[in-house]
């Protein structure tokens, strides 16, 4: 069903806010997939990004969501939202099987988005890998003025080495650290701590899952 799915136009993207906490204002949003499915309905991701990982079919399935993304975005603009920038998830398997630099520098080009506007989140998988192909690629997409984003920072592999050797603008802390912050004060020192380094090093930083006040 999934070989079809792009072709009948059963996927979607939400768009889930990022919001500048000293003004309140949404300057991101988050590219998120469903998958409308005709006999099982609405489908999260996770129910089936992990197939799409293991067949390769994420790799066009990556290539639609970014070209949609970047589409939106660029209608946003066009209505006055200028200061609107998006995100998109890449997976390993599109780092194996595509030009990335090359498919984002077509991306831009088509939709005229100024490449800061878009912000590109890496997976721990891509980062670990550390080869040549990977470092190449990270690099020419900076050098294009794309944003890059080490998504859910502080679980799994998480290594301070990454932000010393990959050209890293955005950390996003892991929600589990946010839904923990009220129950469990630990959780508090452990998430100042990566503001501060994040700061130092000139970094943006993003805490996924926020959902009440105090958090």
């Amino acid at each position: 069903a999934m070989h079809t799915a792009l072709v009948r136009g059963e996927f979607e993207l939400h768009y889930q806010p990022q919001v500048d906490l000293r003004t309140g204002r949404i300057d991101c949003t988050e590219a998120l997939i469903r998958w409308h499915h005709p006999s099982y309905g609405m489908m999260s991701p996770m129910h089936f990004v992990p197939l799409a990982e293991d067949t390769g079919l994420i790799v066009p399935i990556g290539e639609w969501v970014l070209r949609t993304a970047c589409r939106q975005l660029g209608a946003w603009h066009r209505q006055g939202h200028t200061h609107l920038s998006v995100a998109v998830n890449l997976s390993p398997r599109q780092f194996q099987q595509q030009d990335i630099p090359a498919l984002v520098g077509e991306v831009l080009a088509e939709t005229g988005l100024p490449a800061a506007a878009l912000h590109l989140e890496l997976t721990e998988s891509i980062l670990l890998r550390q080869s040549d192909a990977v470092m190449n690629a990270l690099r020419q997409l900076k050098t294009l003025g794309v944003m890059l984003a080490i998504d859910d920072f502080g679980t799994g592999y998480s290594s301070l080495g990454y932000l010393k050797r990959f050209p890293v603008d955005i950390i996003k802390i892991d929600q589990s650290f946010v839904l923990d912050l009220i129950a469990n004060p630990d959780v508090t020192f452990i998430i100042r701590a990566i503001i501060s380094m994040a700061r130092s090093l000139h970094m943006k930083t993003i805490a996924e899952g926020v959902e009440t006040l105090e958090q």
